[in-house]
């Protein structure tokens, strides 16, 4: 997958990047790419970085934030989705293409996105509790394994 130019990448600036439609995510990431990640990396004490991934039915580039834990040079993400009882949007989108554009601060790079198994998955899950509770509580709130998804840099 080749990323659009959007602040510093790709090569096609007319494609459109959508953001969360979710109010208080959408001015998220509008200040972390406003402020060239300046801001917004940290949120709320977390660190936090930007993901977009293509959609799986519209092909349409779609960007949200997430918290992050580092796994070696890769990135861990939590698909909590609040703790419902379906995955989120975004990781349906990157099971079915997984080469996705990631901003962590200032640095921008594509991305390969892999659900993270076994005893992997179960020290990234630890690692990424141990960073923000909350995802605990998701999971007791859901009967599906929320999962974790490694983001191994590419370029």
């Amino acid at each position: 997958m080749t990323f659009p130019q959007q602040e510093s990448r790709g090569s096609d600036p007319r494609e459109e990047v959508v953001d969360s439609p979710t109010g208080w995510v959408a001015k998220h990431i509008r200040e972390y790419v406003e402020t060239g990640g300046k801001k917004g990396q940290r949120f709320y004490g977390v660190d936090a970085l930007l993901l977009t991934t293509r959609g799986r039915r519209t092909g349409k580039l779609r960007r949200t934030a997430l918290y992050y834990g580092r796994h070696g040079d890769a990135f861990a993400v939590v698909a909590s989705n609040g703790g419902s009882a379906t995955h989120p949007l975004w990781h349906r989108n990157l099971v079915a293409d997984p080469v996705v554009h990631v901003q962590v601060g200032e640095r921008t790079f594509n991305a390969r996105a892999r659900t993270a198994t076994g005893d992997e998955r179960a020290e990234l899950w630890s690692m990424m509790v141990g960073l923000f509770g909350q995802y605990e509580r998701y999971q007791q709130a859901t009967a599906r394994e929320i999962p974790v998804v490694v983001l191994d840099p590419i370029d």
